[in-house]
């Protein structure tokens, strides 16, 4: 039962960036939204993840779980060497859920509408960063659990340098591309789609900037990011066809087409988050000073495992099809008129 509860482990994490890193980008995009558009976009990320946003934390939930059953060493050590920018992004969570329920149900539309709007848009930013952080961290390896270091050693100097933050800013680049594209299906607005087209098209430029920050941060760092990919042409070959799928993305786009845009960007999302999690298998915590955490050499006694897996082919029996059911619902009608092309 290992590789089936490795497969739900990685199926889980890429599920949460393709569903809850498309509702934190809705919230970035909403900070270089036009003024004039503000209201409409306000009401279009409501239309789109309103019915449906509490069920993307389905996921997070089950990377949780199944690093706490499965990995407990792994899950301990994150939890305890990362818990500063888990806290933050934990409360950015917290936060994003309470402005964006306040937002949307307040019954007057005063001051603390603008309010609730601008922690909703920093909360999302918060969020995407600091899980870009986390994700840098993991692989640069600064990670130490020696007894003798300072507090700023074991709990700052891992996460807190040049590669984590350049993946933090990569997530929020490219969780607000993903929801743009798949905001624009959602729209019924010319003028609406308009202004997603063009952020759509801004995100993906600063996507494009921000990965090849990471490699400079990388670089400034110490840490051999180009030489891992080459050691892994699998991972090269992913990022190849992310790149390689942008021209028909944005062919797609022109041609106001509504279901292939949305699969290019999910695909591209996952071939770049397959890229990192290929190269980092069986790795999940690199440290410094001592031996690296692996998905096999911190995996639960076969019992646990056996159990989990049952566990978790026998709920997602339960739980997909309700999921699958609950989208069909409320996001069933992706067509709408025919409206001129943009130019």
């Amino acid at each position: 039962m290992y590789s089936v509860v490795v497969l739900f482990l990685g199926l889980s994490l890429l599920m949460y960036c393709l569903f809850g890193g498309a509702d934190f980008g809705a919230g970035i995009l909403e900070a270089f939204t036009p003024k004039r558009s503000r209201e409409k976009g306000e009401n279009l990320t409501y239309q789109a993840i309103g019915p449906v946003w509490e069920a993307n934390h389905i996921w997070l939930i089950l990377v949780v779980v199944i690093l706490f059953t499965g990995f407990p060493r792994v899950y301990a050590e994150i939890s305890v060497a990362l818990h500063i920018p888990l806290t933050l992004m934990l409360v950015g969570i917290v936060l994003r859920g309470c402005s964006f329920t306040f937002r949307h149900y307040d019954a007057i539309h005063d001051r603390s509408h603008d309010y609730y709007s601008r922690v909703f848009v920093f909360s999302s930013v918060g969020t995407s960063l600091f899980l870009g952080v986390i994700a840098g961290a993991l692989s640069l390896g600064r990670i130490t659990n020696a007894s003798t270091v300072s507090f700023a050693e074991r709990f700052v100097r891992p996460w807190f340098n040049w590669f984590s933050f350049s993946v933090g800013l990569f997530a929020c680049c490219i969780f607000a591309f993903l929801a743009a594209v798949y905001l624009i299906g959602e729209a019924r607005e010319v003028r609406v789609r308009h202004v997603l087209w063009q952020q759509a098209l801004r995100a993906n430029l600063a996507t494009v900037l921000a990965g090849s920050l990471v490699f400079l941060a990388a670089w400034l760092d110490g840490f051999d990011l180009v030489g891992r990919l080459l050691h892994h042409p699998f991972g090269t070959a992913c990022l190849f066809l992310a790149t390689a799928s942008l021209p028909l993305l944005w062919y797609s786009l022109r041609r106001s087409w509504v279901i292939l845009p949305r699969f290019l960007a999910g695909f591209q999302v996952s071939m770049i988050l397959l890229a990192w999690i290929w190269i980092q298998y069986p790795l999940v915590v690199q440290v410094a000073d001592g031996q690296n955490l692996t998905l096999q050499n911190t995996r639960a006694p076969e019992a646990t495992l056996n159990a989990l897996g049952w566990a978790l082919l026998v709920g997602s029996g339960l739980i997909l099809p309700a999921l699958f059911y609950l989208l069909k619902s409320f996001k069933g009608d992706l067509s709408w008129p025919a409206e001129p092309k943009h130019s």
